[in-house]
């Protein structure tokens, strides 16, 4: 089975772009935070720089599996629990939890991206992709992060960057997801 050795997050093209062995194999669409980026604690907004997976959260839940503390709440999402909790922030299917890398700027003190719970997660299918919505983490589509979470190892790399990637935006995939 493939396994991804570095996930790099394009803030401009709102993608997430999966390689392994240096080719690109995954490129699916994402929403990062409303408030743009940084690294601050309480800005809600997405951290930038190095990352490695440090956690994955949710194997073998359903989809739309509704986690709350990191936890299946036992519920599992839809449009009528959703009307029942209007504000919630839905962090639902998986979550692979980052943790930064770079000490002083995504790590440790008033900027540790682990402490700010920072996370790839799914979100409700009623949410728009490619359009910045989340508190900070970044967020996918529920069958795109099940089809993502099993080709992600712990510990795998994370970069998260502002800059727009045209090369691989357009570029073919060698054997692997696009949505």
């Amino acid at each position: 089975m493939l396994t991804l050795d570095l996930l790099h997050v394009s803030i401009a093209d709102q993608r997430l772009y999966g390689f392994s062995g240096g080719r690109l194999r995954v490129r699916l669409p994402i929403s990062s935070a409303r408030n743009g980026v940084g690294e601050q604690n309480g800005s809600g907004c997405t951290p930038r720089g190095r990352h490695r997976v440090r956690a994955r959260i949710g194997e073998g839940l359903p989809l739309g599996a509704v986690l709350r503390g990191r936890r299946w709440n036992g519920e599992v999402w839809t449009p009528a629990l959703h009307e029942q909790y209007p504000g919630r922030d839905w962090i639902l299917t998986r979550i692979l939890w980052l943790s930064g890398c770079e000490l002083g700027f995504n790590r440790l003190g008033a900027v540790d991206t682990f402490r700010r719970y920072i996370y790839l997660h799914g979100t409700p299918d009623t949410e728009p992709m490619g359009v910045p919505l989340s508190h900070g983490c970044i967020r996918l589509r529920n069958a795109d992060l099940l089809a993502l979470f099993p080709l992600v190892p712990a510990g795998c790399e994370v970069h998260i960057e502002e800059a727009a990637r045209p090369e691989w935006a357009s570029a073919v995939l060698d054997e692997g997801l696009a949505s």
